[in-house]
């Protein structure tokens, strides 16, 4: 293709927070979920800047290097021509660095946003190809794929790179998010993984995670049995105490929880209005799960 434009208006993305593995599905399945980052962007004659509130205020940063811009730069380039400069306005709400993935929405909202610019970009970069460079920057799909299609996702990585299929989530499932003031890096938690793991572990996890593919589009009553795991908690459990604790306690009286993807937060499932218990010292949070995925339009 020849002959890209770019809108000489702003564009407006709402991208979802996620939980990855789920339990079982260790770098393969994620849920979006109603908590969102909302980013807009317009090309400029030239430089960058970057206006942050709420979430990572304060911290993240409000030039080149923030990963939206980067994340659009990527995207640029797939699509055929960098404009001269950018000026984005992030209201953040999805917590960072808690297992929630921040940075697979700050990408996802990069590429959707620099896609959403180019007057033809839809044509020039369909969902397919947006994952495949998602996951590129991110370097594993599970979180980038529910934020880009939304509802529950099982994603996997070929030669082509990264590919995903969406199903639909029962409607009885109410996710609740527990997150902690503490932080959490991903590559520390990565870094807890062994190497190799005992043949019955894989197997039980490979029952468990196609089990809860089952469980979580028609049968939510089995998602405790579902959500048990032996291929990444318990090793990465000494590194946050806190978080091994309050999945253990809430297991123990029988709801469903698990680490949201490298944690410290905890996901669990509430059912059919059971909800679970308050916990004292951390932040609490009733959700849906989110079945749009990234979506352009609104305002900043």
């Amino acid at each position: 293709m020849s002959g890209m434009a770019f809108l000489p208006s702003p564009v407006v993305v709402r991208v979802p927070a996620t939980s990855a593995n789920l339990g079982p599905g260790f770098d393969a399945l994620g849920l979006a979920l109603t908590l969102y980052d909302v980013v807009e962007a317009r090309v400029t004659g030239g430089g960058v800047s970057v206006e942050v509130s709420g979430e990572g205020a304060g911290d993240l940063p409000s030039d080149e290097s923030h990963l939206v811009v980067r994340a659009m730069r990527r995207a640029f380039e797939v699509l055929g021509e960098r404009p001269a400069g950018l000026a984005l306005r992030c209201r953040n709400g999805i917590p960072q660095a808690r297992g929630l993935g921040s940075s697979s929405a700050a990408i996802v909202a990069g590429i959707v946003l620099a896609r959403g610019l180019v007057t033809d970009g839809a044509a020039r970069m369909d969902d397919a190809a947006a994952l495949v460079l998602a996951d590129a920057i991110e370097g594993h799909p599970d979180n980038v794929a529910p934020c880009l299609l939304g509802g529950f996702t099982i994603a996997w990585t070929g030669e082509r790179g990264a590919s995903a299929v969406r199903r639909e989530p029962d409607p009885r499932i109410r996710p609740v998010v527990f997150v902690p003031e503490e932080r959490g890096l991903t590559e520390t938690a990565r870094a807890a993984l062994p190497k190799t793991v005992p043949h019955a572990d894989a197997a039980f996890n490979a029952g468990r995670a196609a089990l809860l593919v089952h469980a979580l589009t028609g049968d939510p009553d089995r998602l405790f049995a579902a959500t048990e795991d032996r291929l990444h908690q318990d090793y990465r459990a000494d590194g946050m105490p806190f978080t091994a604790d309050l999945v253990a306690r809430l297991r123990g009286e029988g709801v469903a929880a698990v680490v949201s993807g490298a944690g410290p937060s905890v996901l669990a499932f509430g059912v059919d209005g059971r909800t679970p218990p308050p916990v004292p010292g951390w932040r609490v949070l009733p959700l849906d799960v989110d079945v749009v995925g990234a979506r352009l339009g609104g305002a900043a």
